[in-house]
């Protein structure tokens, strides 16, 4: 009787074992497919870019046929154009394990309305919120292809007149996206060539803002190293 019962407890610890195994188990997996966190927007690290009151830091972009830019209500209004129009940063800026992030909003058009161009390591790439059309979103370019024809194309209806923050994490082999804390981008960058789509949207680099034949508003643009796993 003693080894049957020695025998049962041993059945019974091995069977709490093999519980205890797939509940840590499905913990680690339930953590490894969990969702990358966005920017932490409340945190003091961030360095400010726009100063919410001047063009100071900043120019037009001279693209053929632009519109004109200024600064009102805390933020850079961009007119519409012919076709390109924006801005860019005259300073320097990091290049690989960064984050940034600004609110744009459109005022009038039908196409992006924050074409966000900025540095990975010894390139330049471009985020595009509202293009071909008013509702692509996605990373111009990967492997030569536009935003609206890689694996990094996405699609959301943009409203005018409202604010959307926009907020990028560019790490040594990974590039994510947020638009208003929700994910849109989020690719690998091993083993492919990120770069610029080829023609005037090249003039943003190595830091700015364009839109296509729509006008909008940035304000709030900031950014931060890191050193942190998405």
């Amino acid at each position: 009787m003693k080894c049957v019962c020695n025998l049962v407890k041993f059945s019974g610890l091995r069977v709490l074992a093999g519980v205890f195994a797939l509940l840590l188990n499905d913990s680690v997996l339930a953590e490894d497919t969990s969702e990358p966190k966005p920017p932490d927007l409340v945190s003091e690290d961030w360095k400010v870019l726009f100063d919410g009151q001047s063009m100071k830091g900043w120019k037009v972009t001279d693209f053929a046929g632009h519109g004109e830019a200024r600064v009102l209500d805390g933020a850079i209004e961009i007119d519409m154009g012919l076709a390109l129009s924006g801005v860019q940063y005259t300073n320097q800026v990091e290049k690989v394990n960064y984050e940034i992030t600004l609110e744009a909003m459109r005022r009038d058009g039908g196409d992006f309305f924050c074409g966000l161009t900025m540095p990975y390591k010894e390139k330049h790439c471009s985020f595009i919120c509202g293009g071909w059309g008013g509702g692509v979103i996605g990373l111009s370019s990967i492997n030569g292809m536009d935003a609206a024809e890689n694996e990094t194309t996405e699609f959301k209806k943009f409203e005018d007149n409202q604010w959307y923050r926009i907020s990028l994490r560019m790490l040594e082999d990974r590039i994510l996206g947020w638009i208003d804390q929700k994910l849109f981008l989020d690719v690998s960058t091993v083993d492919v060539s990120i770069g610029m789509r080829i023609g005037e949207i090249e003039q943003s680099i190595p830091l700015g803002v364009a839109t296509w034949m729509t006008s909008s508003s940035i304000r709030d643009m900031r950014i931060r190293s890191v050193d942190i796993k998405p």
